[in-house]
């Protein structure tokens, strides 16, 4: 763990762009922006976020938060349901993690 990389990833804007696109998806409750920002660093500290991120560095990946296959929509879904509050508002994507369980 670096905490370079994870200031790094929590500011990259492709990685910011796609965890507010995770909250919009999941209908959370007022902006999404406004929750990414609240989480991103959450996200950005998750062992395997930034594991990921961190190899994608070190492989010259030059949009390493961008990437889908660095860091994937799965991972970002993931931990953007982990830190909502429950109930969430009734998210699609929400009802069918929930069913599978």
């Amino acid at each position: 763990m670096s905490y370079s990389t994870i200031h790094r990833n929590a500011n990259d804007t492709a990685f910011q762009n796609r965890v507010t696109a995770a909250c919009a998806q999941e209908n959370v409750e007022g902006d999404p922006a406004s929750a990414a920002y609240l989480m991103r660093w959450d996200i950005a500290t998750e062992s395997d976020v930034e594991a990921a991120y961190a190899s994608a560095i070190a492989a010259e990946n030059p949009d390493p938060g961008g990437d889908e296959s660095v860091i994937t929509d799965q991972m970002i879904l993931s931990k953007v349901q982990a830190f909502l509050p429950e109930p969430a508002s009734s998210s699609p994507t929400r009802a069918k993690a929930k069913a599978k369980s």
